[in-house]
């Protein structure tokens, strides 16, 4: 795991000490990512500079230092991020005759040679791992910028003048010393509706996500106006694996079939587990993380070191579930509860961590468990994915029961349910619950009532599924009326031409959450918290051969009596016994809301100042003000809306505020 960073300037020549002098300015900024060496490569005569940051993971010597050069001198490659068939690889090569002189044992090295054998396409789709790269073409002076599949790894580019910039983090870019960034309130606007700025924008104008799955090819000879209209290109496409999945379910039994998932993820485990640093992995106690510790316990000789945050407030706490999977698996297993105090002060670091606008307010406890585990680990595997490819989201199941006991109302009677729905009130559900909920014992069932009748007003009046998906994945729900001269451009959610065809409301809804609630929040939450404390992590459950097969297994081995995860928990059980596992989903969060009316009050209220908004020109302060006023009064919950716009705001007070006034 690195960070890389680079550009190409197609008109001006440089030397190459100045060159070399502003590559390293931008890695200098991704120091995070890789502490343990730096690197550059430039070439003067083409304007092209590649700089690199290395956490050493593999190959621990001198002959992984990167940028490197392939043996016929023709690449050279930034590379971030692994490949875990590497060795598979490299014995291709061999068989093949390409048996170069070795000069390590990096994954780079092979990568580099079977791109000078294959080509770049016919490599990457060799490839199993996650990895984002710029690779330079001496010959035909060509760039080529590839992510993988899943979107695991990051990459943004743009252009400042005539310029090609190339980063892992924004950052990088913004350390560039001709930027001219500007923030683009369109993507701002998306923000508002999202909590994360999705693919392909960037909360800049003219800087772009690259991606997942793509490769973008820049010819410099082509001239300038040739190299802004490059496009990415596929070369895995998650539509097309949906839809041929979904057409051509597995025919298995239910036996055959969680075999064949048990050898899988075992296989892309194992891969994973291949390190010269050390291991571990995160343990919440939930189904995704217990299946990867349980089956990483299986394949070692000695106690895998599994890590978990606790917090006081039982709400919230998982930490009991995780130390009891742990003790059966006979895990080294470290936990730490923190306080609240603990959790909060994570919260000024967050604009630095995620780089642009985040708001996913399960960043806290992500970066504090990332934070314990690289105390005693260098690489750490993720449960992450579970839940897209295998129905683990209550969305999954509850939508489309809502859907069919609503769906036959007209929609205007819909309406009106919605709107005494919403007269009522978080507050007033909330006391009816507790009150029978009191009376029955059954508070712990039913704590969050209230918040889940405020999601049921804003989807009754929906006029179809797709529609009601979108509400469902929605902070604000206009929120091109909230920022000021913002206009919402298309998004894969919004844009039904890039939509997999796929009759079943489910599986179209399991389809978006893999091409953008996954790589968008997920991958990025756990990207930016764990290097941050320069932490690898590594998500199995997103080996592409495991998504390729979790898309053949029927729905009805995914989402059954219920439950999501059908498929996936079976595998579970041959490890660990189910009363364990067992329990109501619980997300990874702290209680935003509870801390906006108490210790957070006066932090929230500054950047919420009416002035302060006007002042700085992107919010209509009118409505945000409003739900304020709500949530602090108790009669709404509008955490989610409010993280978001406190999220910028604190993003922008920490630098946001001089971009594009230079």
């Amino acid at each position: 795991m690195c960070g890389i960073a680079g550009f190409v300037d197609l008109k001006v020549s440089r030397p190459a000490e100045s060159l070399a002098n502003v590559v390293n300015r931008m890695t200098q900024a991704l120091t995070h990512r890789g502490p343990d060496d730096s690197g550059y490569w430039v070439g003067p005569e083409a304007g092209i500079a590649l700089g690199h940051r290395r956490l050493s993971i593999l190959d621990l010597t001198p002959t992984g230092h990167q940028p490197m050069r392939s043996v016929c001198e023709r690449y050279v490659i930034a590379f971030n991020g692994e490949i875990y068939n590497f060795q598979e690889l490299r014995d291709e090569l061999e068989r093949q005759g390409v048996a170069s002189p070795w000069r390590g044992h990096s994954d780079t090295e092979v990568l580099l040679a079977a791109i000078a054998h294959f080509g770049v396409e016919a490599t990457v789709k060799r490839c199993v791992g996650m990895f984002a790269f710029a690779l330079w073409d001496r010959t035909e002076r060509v760039l080529h910028l590839v992510r993988d599949r899943m979107g695991e790894k990051p990459l943004y580019y743009g252009w400042v003048g005539d310029t090609l910039l190339f980063a892992s983090e924004l950052k990088a870019l913004t350390a560039y010393p001709e930027w001219q960034g500007e923030i683009d309130r369109d993507a701002l606007a998306l923000f508002l509706r999202y909590s994360y700025v999705p693919t392909p924008y960037s909360i800049y104008t003219n800087v772009q996500k690259l991606l997942p799955g793509t490769v973008l090819t820049i010819k410099t000879g082509a001239g300038s106006a040739a190299a802004r209209s490059s496009n990415p290109v596929a070369y895995w496409s998650p539509r097309q694996i949906a839809e041929a999945g979904c057409a051509n379910a597995a025919e298995q039994d239910e036996r055959q079939l969680i075999d064949d998932l048990e050898q899988r993820l075992k296989q892309s485990i194992r891969r994973q587990m291949v390190a010269d640093v050390p291991l571990g992995a995160f343990l919440s106690g939930g189904i995704d993380s217990s299946t990867v510790v349980a089956l990483m316990q299986a394949q070692s000789d000695r106690p895998i070191k599994t890590f978990t945050i606790g917090f006081r407030e039982q709400s919230y706490n998982e930490a009991e579930h995780a130390k009891a999977v742990a003790r059966h698996l006979r895990t080294d297993h470290t936990e730490l509860y923190v306080t609240p105090a603990e959790a909060m002060a994570v919260i000024p670091r967050l604009p630095l961590l995620y780089d642009e606008p985040f708001a996913d307010s399960s960043q806290i406890p992500t970066f504090l468990v990332c934070q314990l585990a690289r105390q005693g680990v260098t690489v750490s595997l993720s449960g992450d994915g579970g839940d897209e490819l295998f129905g683990g989201y209550n969305r999954y199941f509850w939508g489309r029961r809502i859907w069919r006991n609503i769906g036959w109302m007209p929609r205007r009677l819909r309406a009106g349910s919605a709107s005494m729905l919403r007269l009522m009130g978080r507050g007033r559900w909330r006391k009816a619950v507790d009150t029978i909920s009191d009376a029955t014992h059954g508070a712990h069932r039913m704590r969050n009532v209230g918040d889940a009748l405020q999601k049921l007003a804003d989807i009754v009046d929906v006029a179809s599924p797709d529609d009601m998906y979108r509400r469902l994945v929605s902070h604000w729900k206009d929120p091109a009326a909230i920022v000021l001269g913002a206009k919402e451009p298309p998004t894969v959610l919004t844009d039904r031409a890039q939509w997999a065809r796929l009759a079943d409301f489910t599986q179209r809804m399991m389809y978006l959450d893999l091409v953008s609630y996954l790589p968008d929040d997920i991958l990025v939450k756990v990207d930016r918290a764990a290097m941050g404390v320069s932490l690898e992590t590594r998500v199995p459950l997103l080996d592409h051969n495991v998504v390729e097969f979790a898309w053949r297994v029927p729905l009805s081995m995914k989402i059954r009596n219920g439950q999501g995860k059908w498929l996936l928990r079976q595998v579970l059980y041959r490890y660990v016994p189910k009363e364990l596992v067992e329990r109501p989903k619980t997300g990874f969060g702290v209680p935003i809301d509870v801390w906006l009316r108490g210790p957070l009050r006066d932090w929230a209220e500054s950047l919420l100042d009416e002035a302060r908004i006007r002042r700085e020109g992107f919010f209509d302060p009118k409505p945000i003000r409003q739900k304020w006023h709500e949530h602090l009064a108790g009669r709404h919950n509008w955490q989610y809306y409010l993280w978001d716009v406190l999220m910028f705001q604190a993003w922008l007070a920490q630098g946001g505020s001089t971009v594009g006034q230079h």
